[in-house]
């Protein structure tokens, strides 16, 4: 049997690597709210909320592997972010769990990717949403 995959298991690439990586056919896979989406996204990615915002805070989205599986297949290669690394780290753990075999995280989420000046002209702080990892000024 095989052993489960944790943290650790969980390939992390940098936003340089990534945007590499999407040209030559990686797909990237958003796990943000569709209100973070709706702010501001990468072109061509996949928008799949691994936590839904409720009453009680924050709950996984317990369709979310089977959403991914809707557009994705096992075998696809993934770059996977939300918006500063955390909530990406949890999917790909769920994600390689589930038998996907080439899942990396972006580091810095869309942020860093943001930092990096990949979002296009608008200034930074319309592109990016405060969370309590990253100061609020940034």
């Amino acid at each position: 049997m095989e052993k489960t995959k944790t943290v650790e298991d969980v390939e992390n690439v940098d936003v340089y690597t990534a945007k590499g990586l999407l040209t030559v056919g990686h797909r990237y896979l958003d796990v943000r709210t569709n209100e973070e989406f709706a702010k501001s996204h990468s072109d061509d990615s996949l928008i799949i909320p691994y936590m839904f915002k409720t009453d009680e805070g924050r709950i996984v989205n317990p369709d979310f592997l089977s959403q991914v599986a809707s557009v994705c297949k096992k075998d696809d290669h993934l770059i996977v972010a939300c918006n500063s690394g955390g909530r990406a780290t949890r999917a790909c753990v769920d994600l390689l769990n589930a038998g996907y075999e080439h899942v990396a995280k972006m580091e810095g989420g869309y942020s860093a990717w943001v930092d990096a000046g990949f979002a296009g002209d608008k200034p930074p702080r319309e592109l990016k949403t405060a969370c309590k990892f990253r100061p609020k000024d940034n």
